[in-house]
């Protein structure tokens, strides 16, 4: 409870200063700006190890270039040596390439973020304020035009967003990319476990809203009739013969009879630690974030930990 009350209304712009700020750079690569970023930082911030710190925030731009806009990129890291979250700003007037297999971005507007390795609540939150921040599309082009590090921290206290009392689920929710419609029938189903690799897809109606998920467990349970799991001898069905009886009937079996309408939801506004406690009592792998009736993200349980123990 402690920790929530420390970020009750802390605005974005608090977390730096305008000597955290490099204004027009004059590099021209992304890890000649983040090194002089992160020496600025361990000059007026104290962050600590700038080798250490530039190897780990250069590592995970490798794996995924954080380009989260248009002309914005927002590197970030959690590290030993930082005991708050602190941010660097770079502009850099006319952009450059940040990552040569997305050159058709050209950034403008780099946001640095540092956090505690301990602290992925607070973390979140940060990344979260930012995010809003970037909503508008014009945001690199106005902040890459003003000429003063004191300019650009006044954008950013008038413009930017606070931070969030507490990380929700909409905060931590991925898209959904996968799902079934309520007319849809086994034959989809089963074509989407294969191509997707997925082990349950929620059922929406023509609205959008959620009426089920249909899982890979359920299906197994209707190719396989209680007969079966009571033998201990499995001689007289080496054939895959359940499997076949329902191959025969894939294609006019519909979803409302393989679908459950047990699985784990949220609302969208809910604390994310709720997410936690609705996967496990439900012992599933997803919970469904929802806005009302509306499916609008979902949030699967190696995303969620990856979010918080190693984002």
């Amino acid at each position: 409870m402690a920790v929530n009350n420390k970020v009750h209304h802390i605005h974005f712009a608090s977390l730096f200063k305008p000597e955290y700020v490099i204004c027009h750079t004059q590099k021209t690569d992304r890890d000649s700006i983040l090194l002089e970023l992160l020496t600025q930082l361990a000059y007026q911030a104290g962050i600590g190890n700038v080798e250490q710190a530039f190897k780990e925030v250069k590592q995970r731009e490798n794996e995924v270039p954080t380009i989260v806009g248009p002309g914005i990129a927002m590197p970030h890291a959690r590290l030993e040596g930082v005991d708050k979250i602190v941010v660097g700003i770079a502009t850099i007037k006319d952009g450059f390439v940040y990552a040569p297999d997305r050159s058709s971005n050209i950034v403008k507007l780099v946001i640095l973020t540092l956090a505690p390795k301990t602290a992925p609540g607070m973390y979140l939150q940060a990344i979260s304020s930012i995010a809003k921040i970037c909503q508008d599309p014009m945001t690199a082009e106005k902040v890459a035009e003003l000429d003063s590090p004191e300019k650009i921290w006044t954008f950013f206290q008038t413009n930017g967003a606070a931070l969030p009392e507490y990380l929700r689920a909409c905060d931590i929710m991925e898209p959904v990319t996968v799902k079934l419609l309520e007319h849809d029938t086994m034959e989809r189903a089963i074509d989407l476990f294969v191509r997707h690799r997925v082990s349950e897809v929620p059922v929406i109606d023509k609205d959008g809203e959620l009426i089920g998920v249909v899982s890979t467990h359920e299906l197994l349970r209707v190719c396989l009739p209680d007969y079966v799991l009571w033998m201990d001898d499995l001689t007289p069905v080496m054939n895959f013969e359940p499997f076949a009886q329902i191959l025969r009937k894939e294609s006019q079996t519909w979803l409302a009879e393989i679908m459950t309408s047990d699985y784990a939801t949220v609302d969208e506004n809910a604390p994310a630690i709720q997410v936690a406690k609705e996967i496990t009592r439900q012992h599933t792998d997803i919970a469904y974030v929802m806005r009302g009736k509306l499916l609008i993200g979902i949030v699967s349980l190696a995303a969620f930990l990856s979010k918080v123990l190693r984002e």
